[in-house]
């Protein structure tokens, strides 16, 4: 935006100093000369009154000119030194109390050039020039934080969205040498394969949808979402030998109903198949606390490490060495529920089991009856 060129703050800073200054020193001035007008008598008196005594006799001697001509010289030059003093002193204090200014200043252009590393640092007692400067620096740190996050799930996705396409690439190729041999088999490749670049995009604008947060939000009650995500999967629980519990109170939160029955089903497929080889259970349940509404969802399975369980969410991660049965997903699975949940203005919490497996616990803003979220 173009703006006409103005003064700085220093320089408004340094007037306002002068001014104040000035005024002080003129209304000072003004009080002395009132004073001693009351004790130079005007001409032609003979008597004055002081204060505490009666009126005495006036003794000849200066007159009120005579104290203009002293005193306005001296008043002059005394507003002449205040100004230039103001002046001086003005600048300098503004310059010292600005110094912090710079200094945010200097760190807002490097950012904008791209350089999310630096931070201001700045020293000294707490005052609104330092919270300013840590609020700053605390910016930069989450900024710097999701590009980062962001670069690695760019890099991320494109190999993801690669392989599938490789795969097919590969698969016709073959089939362009061999003619007509094995097509029944290659067309069952390439669905599995295109069945699972589908899922990935649909992943990915799940994810994207998410991190937007454009939906509409309404109430959703999560015992109900929990209910149909179990129905939903039963079959995929009995292919794995797994048994779903769910139980609990009516929960509700707002939100989307979509996003969240995706984030219920992604949870609760995600302790399906990452479970024990046999005789599995899942668990689900719901509950009501004072301000927020909770969603619990715990598996058995093998002992999971407490750094492990903390990469969990992060995009691609499939923590491989639970995965059984074919069931790789495209790992966003975890990675949508944190968004969702972040989404809602919710908290997201990983913990391994005590004898095996995880559990995952939602809390989500409990929605209020007649007040618009």
């Amino acid at each position: 935006m173009d703006r006409r060129p103005g003064l700085s703050v220093r320089l408004k800073l340094t007037l306002s100093y002068a001014g104040f200054l000035m005024v002080a020193g003129a209304l000072l001035l003004g009080l002395v000369w009132v004073f001693l007008l009351r004790y130079v008598p005007d001409p032609g008196r003979t008597t004055m009154q002081v204060p505490g005594m009666r009126e005495v006799p006036v003794l000849r001697g200066p007159s009120r000119h005579d104290l203009v001509v002293a005193f306005v010289p001296r008043a002059e030059q005394g507003m002449v030194f205040l100004l230039v003093f103001g002046l001086a002193g003005g600048w300098i204090l503004a310059g010292r109390m600005l110094a912090p200014l710079a200094r945010i200043t200097d760190a807002t252009r490097a950012a904008a050039a791209g350089s999310l590393s630096h931070r201001i640092a700045l020293e000294g007692g707490q005052d609104e020039f330092r919270e300013l400067a840590d609020a700053f620096d605390g910016m930069l740190g989450r900024l710097e934080a999701h590009v980062a996050e962001q670069r690695r799930f760019a890099a991320n996705a494109s190999h993801e969205l690669r392989t599938p396409l490789a795969i097919t690439q590969t698969l016709l190729d073959v089939a362009h040498r061999e003619g007509n041999a094995g097509t029944g088999e290659l067309v069952e490749r390439l669905r599995a394969v295109n069945t699972r670049a589908i899922d990935l995009t649909e992943a990915l604008l799940v994810l994207s949808r998410a991190d937007q947060r454009s939906f509409e939000r309404e109430p959703v009650d999560l015992s109900l979402l929990a209910e149909e995500a179990g129905e939903t999967l039963l079959p995929l629980a009995e292919k794995h030998g797994v048994t779903i519990e769910t139980s609990g109170d009516i929960a509700r939160a707002a939100g989307s109903p979509a996003l969240l029955l995706q984030m219920t089903t992604n949870l609760v497929h995600n302790a399906i198949v990452h479970n024990l080889p046999e005789h599995g259970r899942v668990r689900v349940e719901t509950a009501v606390g004072p301000d927020t509404v909770v969603l619990s969802v715990e598996n058995t399975g093998d002992r999971l490490s407490r750094e492990l369980v903390a990469t969990l969410t992060e995009p691609f991660r499939r923590g491989t060495d639970r995965i059984r049965g074919g069931q790789a997903g495209v790992g966003l699975g975890l990675a949508i529920v944190k968004s969702i949940v972040q989404a809602h203005d919710g908290t997201l919490d990983l913990a391994p089991g005590a004898a095996g497996g995880l559990r995952v616990t939602v809390r989500l803003p409990r929605y209020a009856t007649g007040k618009s979220k």
